[in-house]
């Protein structure tokens, strides 16, 4: 589990293909630290540690993984934003992320609003249903607010506000119009539209 608290920019090393795809990842973290079979939250996709050297990590991504995610479209030099697995007693300070996407948004447009960015996104219709006004969403691993949402009849668009620390120490302050992020919906609202669909 995850909070979407942003604590590394990591950056693709390497892509290799035989069978799954491996990725090295060089991040600032102490890897050392890092257990084997251990779970990194990579741009909000959980990934589970297979090798560790001085300042890098591998991972291996299933074929799954790169058709219903960005990840099949990272490239050598790629920054990433990274999370380590939460661990008892570590602050909450975002909302809980399971690291399990469940889908990819287009950016429809960057505008600046003082020293924030306005980015909107179009979201595919599976997903509109569980994105609310006020409600948390995981943009590439990163916990945001939603501001506003305008339904389209084949989705919805919808609008987060990134502050200046957010633009700096996630890569999310990079992105512009057309762009494809990754999206994990808020968990509770997962589990109340099961519940709804069981009536």
């Amino acid at each position: 589990m995850f909070t979407g608290i942003i604590t590394d920019i990591g950056e693709v090393r390497s892509i290799k293909t035989v069978g799954d795809t491996r990725m090295e990842i060089a991040t600032s973290y102490d890897t050392a630290s890092i257990d084997i079979g251990a779970s990194v939250c990579c741009s909000g996709a959980c990934m589970t540690v297979v090798e560790t050297s001085p300042g890098l990590f591998a991972i291996e991504v299933s074929g799954e993984s790169l058709s219903k995610t960005v990840l099949g479209g990272w490239q050598v030099g790629t920054a990433i934003n990274l999370e380590r697995a939460l661990t008892a007693g570590d602050e909450l300070g975002g909302h809980i992320v399971s690291g399990h996407v469940d889908g990819t948004a287009r950016v429809s447009g960057v505008v600046p609003e003082g020293d924030s960015l306005r980015i909107t996104f179009n979201a595919p219709d599976e997903l509109s249903a569980f994105i609310a006004p006020k409600g948390s969403i995981t943009i590439d691993g990163v916990s945001l607010t939603v501001n506003e949402v305008t339904d389209s009849g084949q989705g919805c668009e919808f609008g987060i506000n990134l502050i200046a620390h957010t633009q700096q120490s996630t890569t999310l302050g990079k992105l512009s119009s057309d762009d494809v992020v990754n999206v994990e919906i808020d968990m509770l609202a997962r589990y109340v539209a099961r519940l709804l669909e069981k009536k």
